[in-house]
């Protein structure tokens, strides 16, 4: 018996510019988009560097915090996968740190492409004010949401279950409804590729 195939295969990637303010220059709407948001050290960079097989894809930086932009990378010619600026960096002066809320704001707002948001939480910690804040901000756009925990290599079998439950409740959704990922063994990279392509084929959102 053969195996199924992989869902979301890469087969071209392409950088196609960065978003730096509120007001700046972003990509025609042309294409679906697929927006990544998480906190600084949550992880995001590996993550998608998993999710598209490339290893070097989305920079992952020692210093956390590093993005300043919203960046557009098109995947594929078809959709475009849009990397938010991390937030909630605690190195970073509380202006910086201001900074991202406008920046992410406003292309959330800005943007008709829009399908889905994944938003990041870290397995091992509770959901902080920021990622709380962001989550009630894309419930009250009604943007689709999915939920990835990441770095659950970190956790045993027993704890990722338990923090599943835990983060669950925390922000008010079953634990079923949380994809768990590992950026090292790939797991949870198929659920999160599966539930992408769904929310590419639905219509945007705003329509």
């Amino acid at each position: 018996m053969s195996s199924a195939p992989e869902p979301l295969v890469i087969r071209s990637l392409e950088f196609i510019g960065g978003m730096a303010s509120a007001s700046g220059w972003r990509p025609p709407a042309e294409l679906p988009e697929i927006a990544f948001a998480g906190r600084s050290n949550v992880g995001k960079s590996s993550l998608l560097n998993r999710l598209v097989h490339r290893k070097k894809f989305a920079r992952v930086s020692n210093t956390p915090g590093r993005t300043r932009e919203v960046n557009f990378f098109k995947v594929n010619g078809s959709f475009l996968l849009v990397d938010l600026p991390g937030y909630g960096y605690a190195r970073i002066s509380k202006e910086r740190r201001a900074e991202w809320r406008p920046l992410i704001e406003s292309y959330l707002r800005s943007t008709n492409q829009l399908r889905g948001v994944v938003q990041l939480l870290d397995s091992r910690h509770d959901p902080t004010g920021d990622d709380l804040q962001m989550l009630d901000y894309l419930g009250e756009l009604a943007v689709p949401t999915i939920i990835v925990l990441t770095k659950i290599d970190k956790l045993t079998p027993k704890e990722q279950q338990r923090r599943g439950t835990e983060i669950g409740a925390a922000i008010g959704v079953d634990d079923d409804q949380i994809i768990a990922f590992s950026a090292t063994t790939g797991e949870g990279r198929n659920e999160l590729a599966e539930a992408i392509e769904s929310l590419l084929a639905q219509p945007s959102w705003k329509a």
